[in-house]
């Protein structure tokens, strides 16, 4: 198996464990027994039939990230179509950089004849990104009477910049909307510091036990894609009690 191709294996193999939060016996097997190690990785981790594509994609980044980018402004160059720069939006948002995302984003918006909602809620979080919360309320507010805004990660956003921009009363009303079983770990967690903060340590332990608990009952992929937030969870659950 030529070399070149073995080291672009481990790579993949190694930013999927990373992004996945893989155990770290999976680093040790990649890296000292290159081909072996790799594909048993690819098969017990990573692939089934519907991923085979993604897999390829995810390769390709890694080895050239800014191909995909790319490519899809050559596409928008040669088409100027809504779904067009909304793909080069969401792909600049993928890899955060926000700042070039907003303007595709503002200019798709203008598109009166689309569902502006999906675009509006990137706008959220393009905004959050840059740390432009007045701009993430006024966008939040938008859609926030809209049925797909509640409990979403757009309104957890929208529940952040209010507390940065000392709303408490309404960042709290909507921090806690997010407060769903079985879901929203990270947000959850953020949702227990912001109460601590608020002098509510009573309702912040609850979350952090409630959290606790769902991990015993969490899938081995989801124990892997969460473990640094139930760490963190024990971690402030010994500081509070």
């Amino acid at each position: 198996m030529p070399y070149y191709f073995i080291l672009i294996l481990q790579g993949y193999c190694i930013y999927h464990a990373y992004k996945h939060g893989s155990a770290y016996y999976w680093y040790f097997l990649i890296m000292f027994l290159p081909v072996i190690g790799c594909v048993i990785y690819l098969i017990t981790q990573v692939y089934n039939k519907q991923d085979a594509e993604k897999i390829q994609e995810d390769i390709v980044s890694v080895i050239h990230p800014t191909k995909k980018i790319k490519d899809l402004e050559k596409r928008l160059q040669f088409s100027e179509t809504y779904q067009n720069r909304v793909d080069l939006a969401d792909a600049l948002l993928e890899i955060k950089d926000y700042k070039n995302a907003i303007p595709h984003y503002l200019e798709a918006l203008k598109d009166g004849s689309q569902n502006d909602f999906y675009v509006t809620e990137k706008l959220v979080t393009a905004y959050f990104g840059i740390e432009d919360y007045d701009k993430v309320v006024f966008y939040a507010e938008k859609i926030q009477d809209q049925l797909e805004f509640k409990k979403s990660r757009a309104q957890f956003l929208y529940g952040l910049a209010l507390e940065k921009l000392d709303n408490f009363e309404e960042a709290e009303l909507n921090l806690r909307k997010i407060d769903i079983r079985y879901s929203f770990y990270s947000e959850r967690l953020a949702l227990a510091k912001f109460l601590v903060t608020r002098n509510k340590v009573t309702d912040a332990i609850e979350i952090l036990e409630e959290i606790k608990s769902e991990s015993h009952n969490m899938t081995s992929t989801n124990r892997r894609k969460y473990r640094n937030t139930i760490q963190e969870v024990g971690k402030l659950l010994a500081e509070l009690k």
